[in-house]
């Protein structure tokens, strides 16, 4: 099973300036095993997406084929093939 993450500007860096990446998965898929799977790719981005508990991150959005991970089950929700997965961090200011 691919799903697609989608990343703002600000995170390609961290993963040699993709603005999408591809990620295989075995079984049934979560956004917490996708996010497993992009910390052994690329570690420097998981303190970026998840705190040290390894909770998702409060001014981290996570949309699941548009719609916001929160209001599903948050990292256990669940992905179909081909899902899309866009990480939007909160961006506040004054």
């Amino acid at each position: 099973m691919r799903v697609d993450v989608r990343l703002p500007s600000m995170l390609r860096p961290i993963v040699g300036g993709e603005s999408s990446l591809p990620v295989d998965l075995d079984g049934p898929a979560t956004l917490g095993g996708v996010l497993d799977r992009l910390r052994e790719r690329y570690p420097a981005l998981e303190r970026r997406l998840r705190d040290e508990r390894g909770t998702l991150r409060r001014y981290v959005n996570f949309y699941v084929d548009g719609e916001e991970c929160r209001r599903l089950d948050g990292a256990g929700t669940a992905l179909r093939d081909g899902a899309e997965v866009v990480v939007i961090p909160s961006v506040a200011g004054g």
